[in-house]
């Protein structure tokens, strides 16, 4: 459970990384969460779901709009029928305890999309190897950060 939460934040803004490793932290304390185990195949079907992310993104808004809130069985309800895949509810019942943002049993979905829409332009950036990779990496950083810096002059 706690590597699996670790793996949903992993992308977190940093102004909101404390707060989320707190959530995951608490995990280990609470005696419903603390000894579920994520197999590998569940890992695999969250990763499909976050690879639809924009249709899971419309259906969780959609759903959380009719109630005025997203459930845990909203959630899975619109993962199943939007996104054609199925989540246990222990990844349900994690996801829900680190996005939790007031503990009132519904989802923080902005935040929760937030990070998973930071994941994914991660993964978008390409990486090559070596001395090559990294002198292309500072580059990039180092144009972005000059472009950034003259938008703030």
């Amino acid at each position: 459970a706690r590597d699996f939460a670790l793996s949903l934040v992993a992308s977190a803004d940093v102004t909101h990384i404390s707060k989320l490793l707190d959530r995951v932290d608490e995990l280990t304390h609470n005696p419903n969460l603390r000894d579920i185990r994520i197999s590998f195949e569940e890992f695999r079907e969250f990763a499909d779901l976050r690879k639809q992310l924009e249709q899971l993104t419309l259906a969780i808004f959609s759903y959380g709009r009719v109630n005025g809130v997203l459930t845990k069985k909203d959630f899975q309800r619109a993962s199943s029928q939007v996104c054609g895949v199925s989540i246990t509810d222990n990844l349900v019942d994690i996801i829900f305890h680190v996005f939790d943002a007031n503990r009132n049993g519904t989802l923080s979905s902005d935040e929760f999309i937030r990070v998973l829409q930071r994941r994914q332009n991660d993964s978008l950036v390409s990486r090559q190897a070596g001395l090559r990779g990294l002198i292309a990496c500072c580059m990039n950083c180092a144009t972005s950060c000059s472009s950034s810096a003259k938008a703030v002059l």
